[in-house]
This record gives C-alpha cells, sequence and structure tokens, in this order.
C-alpha cells in the first residue's frame, strides 16, 4: 500500500473511525444496490409555459396516475383515481374547491387520507428508510413515518392506523396533512430531473419556472440556445441583452423583463419614441401568440421600440462579428452592404429590394456604431440585467446544476446537436489558436462560459460572454443546429428564399445507426446507449417521429410552446426512465389547472415504451451504483487496513 493510498484511507476513516462504522455504511450501502432505480424525467424547450411545466411536473409525466392504477387497481372506479390524480396534483386547490361544494369534508377527508396513506407506502417502498426520512416534511414527519411503515409486530394496525387518522381529523390538522401527504407523492415518484434546455424565450413566466427549479430536490440542467443567451445578459454582453429585448418586444412578452426580473425599459422606450417619431414602424409588428392588443397608443410604442432595438442588436452583432473572424459570420454584417439611397440590399451576392429604407440611426459611413442615445441606453439596460438578483440568482443554478452535455445511467443528453458534416465527420471550429470538435467542442465552449462568470481575469469573462452568444446563433454552435439565423431578411426582404436556415448535416444523419454509435462512442458510451435531445420541434402532425434509429435517438420538443402547437400537432413529449425501462408521452394542449380541479381532467397524454427491460433495472445497475460499489471497495480497504494496523481506530 503506497503513501498516496494510505493518506486517502486516513481521511475517511475520519468519516469512518472505526471497523464497525466503516463494516455498516457497507451493508447500507449493498443494501440500496439492491432497490429498483428511482424514476429519471425529462423535459425540454419549455419556453416559459409555466401551466403546462408545472402540472407536467406534478404528474410526472403520468407517473403519479400510473401509480395510483397500480395500487387501487379495480377496486377504485375511473372517477375515483381521476379524484384523488387531481388532489395529488393541487392539494390546496382542491380542498378549496371540495369545501366549497358543501360536501361531508370529514368523511372526504377520511377517505382520501387512507388513500394517500395507502400511495406513499408503495412509493416510498424503492428507497431507503433514510431517503424517506429526510423527504419528509418536518411538522408531521414522525406521523407520517407511522403510517407508511409497515409494523408486523402491532396485533391489530387496523385499529392503530384508525386511531392516528381519527386524532388528525379531531385535532383540526386534516387539511395540512393531506397537502403534506400530497407533496411527499411528488418527492419521491419523480427522483430525479432532467431539463434538456431552452427554459427560456416566448412563454410569460420563464422566471417561474427557474424559482420552481431552484426548489426542485434532484435536477441537471442541459442549456439550451435560449438559456446561453440569458446567461450572457446576467454577465452584462449588450449583445444578448438586445436580442432577449427583441424578442421578448416581439412576442408581445415584455412582462417577463419588467415584472419577472424588474428591468426597467422606460429608457429604451423614451429613446425609440423620440428616434421612431415620424416612423410607424409596419414592418415591426408584435406577434402576441393570441394574446390581445388592449391598448392602440401601447402597441404603437412597442413596434417602435421593437425596430430600435433590433437595429441596435444589428449593430452589436456587427461588432462582435468583426471582433472574433474566427466565428467565420463576415455574411452576417449586413449593415454595411445596404444601399442606402436605391433601398437595396446585398446578400450573398445577390441584391434585394429593402421593405423598410428608414434608419436615421444609422451612420453609413459607420453603420456598426451605436449613437450617442443608443449607448446610454444599452448602458442602463447592461447594469439593470448584472445588478438583478433574481436573474442573478436563476444563473447561479443554471451554472451549479447545468452543463451543455450531459451522461447518465447510459443516456447521452443534449440540447441541439452534434455539429457534422455531410460526410459524417464531426464539425471543427477555431478558437483560442486551437481546433476543436465533437465531445472536445463541447468541453471547450462550455469552460470558456464557466470562465465567463468565475474567471478573475476581465478578458476571460469577456470572451466567454461573447461566446455565450455565438452559441445563441452562431453555425458551429451546438445549441443552435443552423447555418445561420436569418433575422435581418424576415425584417427586411420579401423574398421567403432569404428565410431559410439551414440545418447541420447531424439532422439527417442522425437516422442513421452508424451516426449514433459513432456519436455515443465520442462521449464513452457503448451502441446500448440512447441520445436525448431537444431544440427541434417534431412535426407529430405531419407524421414525424421522435424516435430516430429504432428508438436509438429521441427526440423530445414536442412543442411546450403555444408558438409551435399549430405546426407540431401536440404540446410537448416528455420521456420517463423508471426501473422497467424508458417510456415516451405524448401530450396534448394544457387546457388548465381548473380544468383538473373542478372537473377531475388531466392533461392528455399517450404514452408508448421506448425499451422495455426484461428484468427489473436496480441501483446497482446505474451510474450512482457504480459509485456506491467503488466506495464499498474502499471501505473494505479501510477495513482491512485497521485489521493490519496500517491506519489506527479512532474510537
Amino acid at each position: 500500500m503506497n503513501k498516496s493510498e494510505i493518506k486517502y484511507l486516513e481521511r475517511l476513516s475520519e468519516l469512518y473511525p472505526t471497523v464497525d462504522s466503516a463494516a455498516t455504511e457497507i451493508i447500507n450501502m449493498q443494501a440500496i444496490l439492491n432497490l429498483p432505480k428511482g424514476t429519471e424525467h425529462f423535459l425540454s424547450d419549455i419556453h416559459g409555459e409555466y401551466a403546462a411545466f408545472s402540472h407536467v411536473l406534478r404528474n410526472g409525466s403520468g407517473a403519479v396516475s400510473k401509480k395510483i392504477d397500480d395500487v387501487f387497481g379495480h377496486t377504485l372506479s375511473i372517477q375515483d383515481k381521476r379524484e384523488l390524480a387531481s388532489l395529488v396534483y393541487y392539494p390546496t386547490q382542491k380542498i378549496s374547491y371540495i369545501k366549497h361544494q358543501g360536501k361531508d369534508t370529514e368523511n372526504w377527508y377520511k377517505i382520501m387520507l387512507y388513500r394517500l396513506i395507502d400511495i406513499c407506502r408503495v412509493v416510498s417502498s424503492k428507497y431507503t428508510r433514510s431517503k424517506v426520512r429526510k423527504a419528509l416534511p418536518k411538522a408531521y414527519a414522525y406521523v407520517i413515518e407511522e403510517l407508511i411503515t409497515e409494523k408486523p409486530e402491532v396485533l391489530n394496525r387496523g385499529a392503530y392506523f384508525d386511531g392516528i387518522v381519527d386524532t388528525i381529523l379531531e385535532v383540526g390538522i386534516a387539511e395540512k396533512f393531506i397537502i403534506a401527504m400530497a407533496e411527499l407523492v411528488h418527492r419521491l415518484v419523480v427522483d430525479h430531473l432532467h431539463v434538456l434546455g431552452d427554459i427560456f424565450d416566448r412563454g410569460r413566466a420563464p422566471h417561474d419556472i427557474m424559482d420552481k427549479l431552484c426548489d426542485y430536490h434532484s435536477l441537471d440542467i442541459q442549456w439550451g440556445n435560449h438559456d446561453v443567451m440569458w446567461m450572457g445578459a446576467a454577465a452584462g454582453n449588450t449583445t444578448c441583452i438586445a436580442n432577449i429585448i427583441r424578442n421578448s418586444v416581439r412576442y408581445g412578452n415584455m412582462d417577463v423583463l419588467e415584472d419577472g426580473y424588474g428591468i426597467n425599459m422606460l429608457p429604451l422606450a423614451t429613446f425609440a419614441m423620440a428616434a421612431y417619431e415620424d416612423d410607424k414602424c409596419e414592418r415591426f409588428k408584435i406577434k402576441r401568440l393570441g394574446r390581445r392588443v388592449t391598448d392602440v397608443a401601447d402597441n404603437d410604442i412597442e413596434m417602435k421600440l421593437h425596430k430600435a432595438i433590433a437595429v441596435i442588436q444589428f449593430k452589436l452583432e456587427g461588432q462582435l462579428i468583426a471582433k472574433y473572424p474566427e466565428f467565420e459570420m463576415d455574411s452576417r454584417r449586413l449593415l454595411h452592404r445596404i444601399d442606402f439611397k436605391n433601398g437595396t440590399v446585398e446578400i450573398e451576392g445577390k441584391t434585394y429590394p429593402m421593405l423598410d429604407t428608414n434608419f436615421p440611426t444609422i451612420d453609413p459611413a459607420d453603420p456598426y456604431a451605436l449613437t450617442e442615445k443608443e449607448s446610454e441606453v444599452m448602458e442602463k439596460l447592461r447594469s439593470a440585467f448584472v445588478r438583478c438578483q433574481k436573474l442573478q440568482r436563476h444563473t447561479r443554478l443554471l451554472m451549479q446544476k447545468g452543463s451543455l452535455y450531459k451522461v447518465y445511467n447510459g443516456n447521452l443528453l443534449f440540447h441541439g446537436c452534434v455539429p457534422m458534416n455531410s460526410d459524417g465527420t464531426f464539425k471543427e471550429m477555431t478558437f483560442g489558436g486551437k481546433r476543436y470538435g465533437g465531445k472536445a467542442l463541447y468541453d471547450a465552449f462550455e469552460a470558456a462560459i464557466r470562465r465567463s462568470l468565475l474567471s478573475p481575469d476581465i478578458k476571460e469573462r469577456v470572451r466567454g460572454a461573447d461566446l455565450m452568444w455565438y452559441l445563441w446563433n452562431g453555425p458551429t454552435s451546438p445549441l443552435f443546429g443552423r447555418d445561420k439565423m436569418t433575422t435581418f431578411e424576415r425584417y427586411f426582404i420579401e423574398d421567403k428564399e432569404t428565410h431559410k436556415e439551414h440545418k447541420n448535416a447531424y439532422y439527417t444523419l442522425i437516422n442513421n445507426v452508424e451516426t449514433a454509435d459513432k456519436i455515443l462512442a465520442e462521449f464513452g458510451l457503448d451502441e446500448t446507449g440512447h441520445i436525448i435531445n431537444g431544440h427541434v420541434p417534431v412535426h407529430q402532425g405531419e407524421g414525424e417521429n421522435p424516435l430516430k434509429c429504432g428508438g436509438k435517438v429521441i427526440m423530445i420538443d414536442g412543442g411546450f410552446s403555444k408558438a409551435y402547437q399549430t405546426v407540431t400537432g401536440i404540446a410537448g413529449y416528455t420521456l420517463t426512465y423508471n426501473s422497467y425501462g424508458l417510456t415516451l408521452t405524448a401530450h396534448e394542449p394544457f387546457s388548465g389547472a381548473e380544468d383538473v380541479i373542478y372537473n377531475n381532467r388531466d392533461i392528455v397524454s399517450n404514452q408508448v415504451a421506448v425499451r422495455h427491460s426484461a428484468n427489473r433495472i436496480l441501483v446497482g445497475d446505474t451510474d450512482n451504483g457504480k459509485r456506491l460499489k467503488e466506495r464499498i471497495d474502499d471501505l473494505k480497504e479501510l477495513i482491512k487496513a485497521y485489521r493490519q494496523g496500517v491506519v489506527a481506530e479512532k474510537r
């Protein structure tokens, strides 16, 4: 045994100071290895749709109703099961509704308590008592533990449990107790949550989603291009900030900025009204995604604001592209290609008439320079983003729980794509004087992102934030997956050929098993693994299948965002991975929590088994199981060292 091994065992002995304590821990971990693996829940492309996200989180993509079926089978009617599921999803609201219905609440409470006890017994059975104890609400931990733990030593168990339930009703804590039990079901049904990117975008409440994720018991996040843009904005990158504001204004969603994060938009609005006072800004209409215009004057202001921030964005992007030739995006610098006299623009060698030629803030001699007033506005906005405590808290969560990709229990998770060339080779990019492709490209980008918020070197911080803008829309960005983002063309050019964005070769090649296996191997997985990603909506209405390569590749962006549902035909794909295998769920549009509470109508979901395991998957078969086995081996070495006198017990 060498010095480093002895030193490690001495450190380990601080946690397990005796043979008995080490042996006890080995027994505990060995028991855990033989438990069924916990349920993993995969969500992607939430795009700020808090109501649908919250409900899918509450119902575990059907996991809760499945448990209710498992527990009660044919002993409860379909309606009773739906009512119980509704209570589990929204306990506070459901209790309030029942009370207003004038029902016999005491009897209803008693029935629901017994049913919740039965569910909790089942969902807690795959965990150690220690883990369940940690999940219990502190106020009622002891009582709940008594109710969900089998007690063979009690001769009349029915009377024993009846006594506890009757006391709960008698002392008037039934409502709080039911709520606590329902929340325990939420906590135990899903063991771990994976969010595969794009929490932010068009929906009205990404800040509420982030708040909920801040309190979630176990999760990881794979960043999407919308997420890294918000992270770049939090780091003070004005190009990211301009993109965020333009998107928010364009979709009539400024509430996210003003109410969600407290970003004051008045300086920009004041500037826009002055700079574009005589401009109707007709090319900058607001897409409200079903929300009505409530005030014509407000709409006029928003259109002017929309144009003002779009022009600022194009200027800032032009500056950034010129700063980094390695981005290879010079073709996206379009302001200096405008012929202001003739009202045309040259794009990729062709000249097009422009639909809007009024640019009072652009100097043809220096088109990418911000005016003094534009600079003042952007500095105020930059300061607001950097100083926003809620945004910084959310960014910390994204950094702590997030990454560009994740290898977890034999699956490769990422948001967009692994950039590839048409010949099947990994597409490479140069930055920092080195070329990167495949996994190395992901690793290099992620390291730069982390430096943008953590490095003491200001140049590294700025460079990392600039790269976050590139990840938003760069041609070799693994989060974007297209050759360009044609924002300028969509505003100013009628020819729709110029609006096209070509997908990376990955999206064609990934239909080949050879490509999928090559990518899995690149990230250290074998051919039995799965690639799980989102980003590109699956058009189910057109017959597109989210399963590629016979289920080896799973696309789970089905359209949480209402903006996509007219083309996808559904309202999102989610995935669960439990001890029986992988199950894909397609969701219909969510009708609202009220429909669930008042009518017991859950979101309509259709489930398809992707992979069913012949033998139940145990903790010992997972990544955590591998770590536990390594820990067991270390503890066995510690016991050996104690007995040989190499390390002294600390009695």
